[in-house]
């Protein structure tokens, strides 16, 4: 199976992205990616670069909505699975979400990021309420699919349930900073959670210069042993493909090792809400 992680800048122009947005899908289809993947927020300039003013939900749209609809029809028309990334708005309230569409142009549900972070140029808490889907994993024609919206993926305890809802991939759509993390960081966590949880993580990230971020790009794809085996540049615009097969998770340390061999009734109750204190 083909994967296609679509590392495109935006634009002030939403529309704009849109359509290049498509035309990537287009092209990615094309070269028989049978899943397709865009970033955070890909279509908008980062919103939290700035705190959030009064109008904020006003930048936000439906799921469903014009974009889901747009990118349906075409993954319908091309026969591919489609993972967004969108500003959400649900009543009075802002997701940071991704839609899940698959090969057949249904919409099978949409993941909120759950875990909401703040500090200088990523001011998210005034724009996201933290999400309320949990972490499903969807059952598409091209395997069983998680999504961990970027600051999601620093929780382990939700990547392990990623692997217990069954999935065999799990993608990431991020928005990451040229610098933002120690050198070999940026894989080497996405790399842990693939060997730990035996399945491939496809890190799909923004790229560009906006207001007070420059987004590195570097999008990469991980299997289950941990390896990369897929990289793309930095600060460039391009549509990284990596060939997959979903059926070898099974077949990896932690399918036939780690999950079995876990002792939740021993541990479980550590997982407590609170911070301990030392």
């Amino acid at each position: 199976m083909r994967i296609a992680l679509v590392q495109q800048h935006a634009e002030l122009d939403k529309s704009s992205n849109v359509a290049r947005g498509l035309a990537a899908l287009e092209r990615a289809a094309r070269d028989g990616a049978e899943v397709v993947v865009f970033a955070e927020l890909a279509f908008e300039r980062f919103h939290p670069q700035h705190k959030a003013g009064s109008d904020y939900l006003t930048l936000a749209e439906t799921i469903p909505g014009p974009i889901t609809d747009r990118f349906a029809a075409k993954a319908r028309d091309l026969g591919v699975v489609v993972i967004l990334n969108l500003y959400e708005r649900d009543g009075d309230r802002a997701y940071d979400a991704s839609p899940v569409i698959d090969a057949d142009g249904s919409l099978l549900g949409t993941t909120r990021m759950i875990h909401i972070t703040d500090y200088p140029c990523f001011h998210e808490q005034g724009y996201y309420t933290p999400g309320d889907t949990g972490a499903p994993v969807y059952r598409t024609r091209a395997g069983n699919i998680g999504v961990a919206i970027c600051y999601d993926r620093h929780y382990p305890e939700y990547m392990r349930a990623l692997a217990l809802g069954g999935a065999d991939l799990v993608v990431v759509p991020q928005a990451g900073a040229i610098g933002e993390w120690p050198e070999g960081l940026y894989e080497a966590e996405m790399q842990v959670a693939a060997f730990q949880n035996g399945y491939f993580v496809a890190l799909c990230n923004r790229v560009g210069a906006e207001d007070c971020i420059t987004f590195g790009g570097e999008s990469y794809v991980c299997a289950p042993d941990g390896r990369v085996i897929a990289r793309a540049p930095a600060m460039e615009d391009t549509i990284l493909t990596a060939d997959v097969e979903l059926s070898t998770t099974r077949d990896s340390h932690a399918h036939q090792l780690f999950l079995q061999h876990r002792r939740p009734e021993l541990y479980g109750a550590w997982l407590s809400p609170s911070v301990p204190t030392r």
